[in-house]
């Protein structure tokens, strides 16, 4: 079994693709997946959701997404506060134990998080304190655009103070102008305590068969 914990230094970096991909990889490796994302705001249809989306990658497009995503809230907001707008709370504790139990299936399982490193699921708890709580390795995704350089370096330093394992830094190229991707990518792995960036460009669905999704895959195995 390998379990991996996918992270991203904000949202709509890339993570759900990047996920997405990967799991189309193992599978088409001959592996059995398991993929989850636990916690998810702006949820709205099924099928085009995150939960969707990884649903489709492992095979089951239409699959009940309760069991990949058993809290979902509509407003795309921070979890703890689009679950305040509709009277609820999260239970953090539910969350790391739902997450260990799915962790513990036999061949490949990714655990998507929800935003990015610091976002708050509670009144007390963040995205960081569900990681810490797992100590799983970490696929760290950022984007490509204007800032990211910053963003992923201030979340490698918030991660190494948890003593958290990163097993590898995806760069998902992004739509907003930024850098080009190779500069990004050379930039950031200078400062990543060699810590390997693979930079991942734009791609079809078929990106599973891309050499960048090959080696996060090779890199995330252990």
């Amino acid at each position: 079994m390998t379990a991996i914990f996918v992270t991203g230094t904000g949202t709509d970096v890339g993570k759900t693709f990047v996920s997405a991909a990967l799991i189309r990889h193992w599978r088409a490796a001959g592996h059995a997946v398991a993929a989850f994302k636990p916690v998810v705001s702006g949820f709205a249809a099924a099928a085009t959701s995150d939960p969707g989306v990884l649903a489709a990658a492992l095979g089951r497009p239409g699959a009940d997404v309760e069991a990949i995503s058993p809290w979902r809230f509509a407003a795309p907001l921070s979890p703890d506060l689009a679950a305040a707008r509709e009277g609820r709370r999260l239970d953090f504790d539910a969350i790391v134990a739902f997450s260990r139990q799915g962790a513990t299936g036999a061949g490949r399982v990714l655990i998507e998080g929800v935003g990015g490193v610091m976002v708050p699921l509670d009144e007390r708890h963040t995205v960081l304190d569900w990681m810490s709580a797992l100590r799983l390795p970490l696929l760290l995704v950022t984007g490509s655009y204007l800032g990211t350089i910053s963003h992923t370096l201030t979340a490698l330093r918030v991660l190494a103070q948890r003593n958290l394992e990163i097993a590898a830094i995806a760069v998902s190229e992004s739509v907003t102008p930024g850098a080009p991707l190779d500069e990004t990518v050379a930039t950031i792995a200078r400062f990543a305590d060699a810590i390997e960036v693979v930079g991942v460009p734009r791609l079809s669905s078929d990106a599973h068969n891309h050499p960048a999704v090959a080696r996060i895959a090779a890199l995330t195995e252990g």
